[in-house]
């Protein structure tokens, strides 16, 4: 696609994107779909200035899980109206990669989840050989009970396998999927209306040099409200270095019409879990 090409979308949109947009700036608010408060964050930042970042950046609401569980819930106290947590699975790191071989875990889940405030579970990270584990099914069936969505750092198969169980059910595909191809994308989503993909950590696969790729850019047009951004604070140093990568995706998110921008930057998150 030539920018030609974006021209035209721009002007069928209401925006013309000759040029670029100047109404999606930092200004405008952000719903961040993907961040971590781990017990190693916790030790560095406390709820109060964990809310203070994202205040500062304009992010209204953010979608947080922790290592454990229980702080996350901390960090909803402090701010009950931005911060929306998720249920993760996970007591320690070491989780990421046994999880599945823990038959209490659907119990502990059950227990946490009768307490009330999630809303949704993950990030669960899993992959097509373990797509039938019968710890997942019951997660899954779990994720239906409580009408939670589903966070997964996964492959298709495991997309097409929780379909299988749950072919209406909410999925946020973390990070664009393990493998973040537009046209693999766009197959999904026509399949899946329910699939959602959240967009962190893919900056640079969408705007390499800041610039958004033609395919992308097309998908985006294609797909306008099924796909969210969010930053990951998988580590430490994401949290201590937020605004850079916020200012990035802002960056490339300009660069589409300004009622897409809008949805992937706050609408279409807020559409999701209704705030």
């Amino acid at each position: 696609m030539n920018n030609s090409f974006r021209g035209f979308c721009g002007k069928l949109l209401g925006t013309c994107l000759v040029t670029v947009s100047v109404t999606a700036t930092s200004a405008e608010p952000l719903f961040d779909t993907h961040l971590h408060y781990n017990i190693s964050d916790a030790k560095q930042f406390n709820p109060t200035q964990i809310i203070h970042i994202l205040r500062r950046n304009n992010v209204q609401h953010a979608l947080v899980t922790s290592i454990p569980p229980e702080h996350v819930l901390k960090l909803h106290q402090q701010a009950p109206e931005n911060i929306l947590p998720l249920l993760g699975v996970y007591r320690s790191t070491e989780d990421k990669q046994n999880w599945i071989d823990n038959t209490k875990l659907p119990d502990r889940l059950t227990a946490l989840l009768k307490q009330g405030h999630w809303k949704g579970i993950g990030e669960l990270h899993l992959f097509a050989q373990h797509r039938h584990n019968p710890v997942f099914t019951k997660v899954i069936q779990l994720a239906k009970q409580y009408k939670l969505p589903l966070l997964l750092h996964t492959d298709p198969a495991v997309i097409d396998t929780v379909y299988e169980n749950a072919p209406k059910h909410p999925i946020i595909w973390a990070h664009a999927g393990v493998y973040p191809y537009p046209d693999l994308l766009a197959d999904y989503l026509k399949r899946y209306p329910a699939l959602r993909i959240d967009l962190s950590v893919r900056d640079e696969r969408i705007a390499p040099n800041g610039i958004i790729k033609d395919d992308w850019f097309e998908l985006f047009i294609r797909y306008p409200d099924r796909f969210m951004v969010g930053v990951d604070t998988y580590s430490l140093s994401r949290w201590q270095n937020y605004h850079s990568v916020v200012t990035r995706t802002r960056k490339w998110l300009t660069q589409l019409p300004d009622n897409i921008a809008q949805q992937l930057a706050y609408k279409n998150a807020a559409a999701l879990f209704n705030d």
